[in-house]
């Protein structure tokens, strides 16, 4: 019987303290293969859609493959932008060992990866935090940025007045000061650490509006035609990546500047695996603005779901 973990599952889990601290290992010992993700568009003009198939592996021990399905409209229909499952695989036989919720596992790592880069990038002192965007994602990078920095109080931004309020409420619950706010210039000047997770197209933050010493963490925008920061922050920044082949390729954040010849990739200045390995610094100085780029990468997946294995507690599914 393979067993399955369902969302619930997945979250109790992955405390954001014990998975922070398990991809800092992981990103250190360079142990894990994980190739660039596959991406197909599968949607339709009036419903476009992307599917992902991200494997990774740690040889002799762990193997697993992430399907994910992107389809950037479906906050009209009332659901979530992503759906996936992960299938964990016996490093030794091949053998399936679980199948998991592929969605509130990207929401937890991802989370947890921008954390992880939140510990040498964002001033130790960080109180503010800005969150841009309404989606699942949106909740779980607040509670993963004050599971690393003492977080006082939280700004929610987004397009829709009501979702923004849903999610400050939700935060409130989980013990964060938050609050919603309509005008994201004035939210993005007054934090320490601005996250955003959305699929826009164009910029959201911009570089006269933020202030020195903020940490931006830029968690959306996956393809080359979108972003969420212009090209002022970008040159503003001390710019990091989560993997220089995944960021390089998919990321309009950083894509979009380098075609236009004002900025260009010998400026990124560490990934994740050098920033853990301490082979590249992280923040010089408390003036810094640092920014943090991710695409996601399925070394963080691989990670996350042996240790679900490991801690969660999932039901029986027919082999």
């Amino acid at each position: 019987m393979i067993p399955f973990y369902d969302a619930d599952a997945v979250h109790a889990a992955l405390d954001y303290p014990s998975l922070v601290a398990a991809l800092r290992d992981a990103f250190a010992m360079a142990a894990i293969e994980a190739p660039v993700r596959t991406a197909y568009e599968v949607g339709t003009p009036s419903a476009p859609g992307r599917l992902l198939a991200m494997p990774a592996w740690r040889r002799g021990e762990a193997l697993g493959v992430k399907l994910v399905n992107v389809f950037p409209r479906n906050a009209d229909r009332g659901l979530g932008a992503v759906h996936a499952v992960y299938v964990l695989f016996d490093g030794t036989t091949g053998a399936p060992r679980a199948l998991i919720d592929g969605e509130a596992l990207t929401n937890r790592r991802t989370a947890a990866a921008s954390a992880l880069a939140s510990t040498y990038l964002s001033r130790a002192d960080s109180g503010v935090l800005t969150l841009v965007g309404t989606g699942r994602l949106a909740p779980e990078l607040a509670l993963a940025h004050a599971a690393v920095r003492p977080i006082r109080r939280v700004l929610v931004w987004g397009r829709s007045i009501d979702k923004a309020q849903t999610v400050a409420a939700r935060l409130c619950r989980r013990g964060l000061s938050a609050e919603r706010t309509s005008d994201l210039p004035a939210a993005v000047a007054a934090a320490d650490i601005v996250s955003c997770a959305t699929v826009s197209s164009e910029p959201l933050v911009l570089g006269h509006q933020v202030r020195p010493g903020t940490h931006i963490d830029l968690v959306g925008a996956f393809t080359p035609a979108m972003r969420e920061s212009d090209d002022a922050v970008i040159l503003a920044s001390r710019v990091y990546v989560d993997t220089y082949a995944g960021a390089l390729a998919e990321a309009g954040d950083l894509i979009q500047p380098i075609a236009a010849g004002i900025w260009s990739e010998d400026r990124v200045c560490g990934d994740l695996r050098e920033l853990c390995t301490r082979t590249r610094c992280g923040r010089a100085g408390d003036d810094e603005v640092t920014l943090f780029k991710s695409v996601g990468a399925a070394l963080e997946d691989l990670v996350a779901a042996t240790l679900v294995l490991e801690r969660g507690r999932g039901s029986e599914l027919p082999a």
